[in-house]
């Protein structure tokens, strides 16, 4: 009988490792033929399993696979697709077992963040509910660091790296100029309802009066007079201020300050807006001239100022996956553990994924500052490590050189369609 075939596929927000974990992946797949089959991978993530729109990797070269650790964003394509439950929506769940027995798949590997996390484990169940032999492995991704269980979550270290630099080069800048023109610079950056990515900034500031001034987390209810008084302060001390704020920012009563009135396929309120929002206020209010900048795409994509810490766990955590699987593990979870000595070290643990299933990791309060505006020392001691080494992909013609898959779809082998 041949060896089981694998299923990858890539969910929700991309970031700028989450193709080290492919690499990881289908590398340690590779060397283990005759166990595990091919590796297919959804287009698009499991939309691309539900269509039948896979994609054959064993046509791609040793040398692509291998660029992909130093590739930016999905590069199978990713989706934001949740599956509802077996007795909600039979027909999805039949069809992912249609397409895994035509196609001899075995292994279900999905990567990504809190809502992947619930998919695979629905998915995991598959073989119990509907008698279908199915081992379903998921691979921790989100820049927002906020999955359990985990010290760290691929795709974040490289963010906090981004933000961090960002920060401080943005803060040179304004203070250079803050004699006869701009007070007030906001970069926001994302971050729902934990503050991690916002927090990293803080790695920027080194000495007293050093940027970011003020840092708003989703954890810290936004106080208007609290947050006017302190910009004027700072500026009236230091010439200028540097404020970076998390998109999640809200209110006493838990509403956000940046809320569009749109949710996403996942149930989610979109946002966006806090930062011109913020300048307005402190125009309106203080009268300083500001200028304000939103990181979105840019920060999860910078692959080319990656964290060398983040490069080598999200290629950890793909190739654990497929360990875990030939030793017939399912509904489980690599994740990162921290080692207990100061010197900072890491190792591959397990989670089950019911454990790590829509549930969300916040920032400690201890993490942040008693006035609510900075990080503390030992916020400082979690994130320095995480940002610490550099891995630059290799340069051509003064831009990075990122690998391009042929991306070859296996040849479909049911009738019927199915719409998503």
């Amino acid at each position: 009988m041949p060896a089981k075939n694998a299923f990858y596929a890539q969910s929700g927000g991309v970031s700028a490792v989450i193709n080290a974990s492919a690499c990881g992946l289908i590398e340690t797949a590779r060397n283990n033929r005759g166990k595990i089959g091919k590796v297919y991978a959804g287009r698009n993530g499991i939309i691309g399993a539900l269509r039948e729109d896979l994609i054959d990797t064993s046509k791609e070269s040793k040398a692509a696979i291998h660029g992909l650790l130093t590739t930016p964003a999905g590069a199978f394509g990713s989706c934001r697709h949740k599956l509802k439950s077996l007795e909600e929506n039979r027909a999805e769940y039949e069809r992912l077992i249609e397409v895994f027995q035509a196609h001899n798949i075995g292994y279900f590997f999905y990567n990504g963040g809190g809502d992947s996390a619930d998919t695979c484990l629905k998915v995991s169940q598959l073989s119990e509910s509907m008698g279908y032999p199915l081992q379903a492995i998921h691979i921790p991704k989100t820049i927002d660091n906020d999955l359990p269980l985990t010290d760290t979550c691929p795709g974040f270290g490289s963010v906090a790296k981004y933000v961090a630099i960002s920060t401080r080069e943005a803060a040179m800048d304004v203070a250079s100029m803050c004699e006869t023109s701009t007070k007030v610079f906001i970069l926001e950056v994302m971050g729902r309802h934990a503050g991690w990515i916002a927090a990293a900034s803080g790695l920027a500031a080194e000495h007293d009066g050093d940027a970011p001034h003020i840092i708003l987390f989703p954890e810290v209810a936004f106080n208007r007079t609290r947050f006017l008084a302190r910009v004027k302060r700072t500026v009236k001390r230091h010439g200028y201020c540097v404020i970076v704020a998390s998109e999640g920012a809200q209110h006493a009563d838990g509403t956000f300050l940046a809320d569009s009135g749109v949710t996403d396929a996942f149930g989610h309120h979109q946002l966006g807006g806090l930062a011109p929002s913020l300048a307005d206020m402190v125009k309106s209010e203080l009268g300083y001239k500001y200028h304000w900048a939103v990181a979105d795409y840019l920060q999860r994509s910078a692959r080319h100022i990656a964290s060398k810490t983040d490069v080598e766990q999200a290629y950890a955590v793909g190739k654990a996956a497929v360990e875990f699987a030939l030793e017939g593990k399912n509904g489980v979870m690599p994740c990162i553990m921290r080692g207990k000595s100061k010197r900072y070290s890491w190792h591959i643990g397990e989670a089950s994924l019911k454990d790590v299933a829509n549930r969300e990791k916040k920032m400690p309060r201890n993490f942040i500052s008693r006035d609510g505006f900075g990080i503390t020392e030992a916020a400082r001691e979690y994130l320095a490590p995480l940002i610490n080494g550099e891995a630059y992909p290799e340069y051509r013609n003064g831009l990075p050189l990122y690998t391009r898959l042929k991306l070859e779809p296996v040849p479909r082998k049911l009738k019927t369609a199915f719409k998503v």
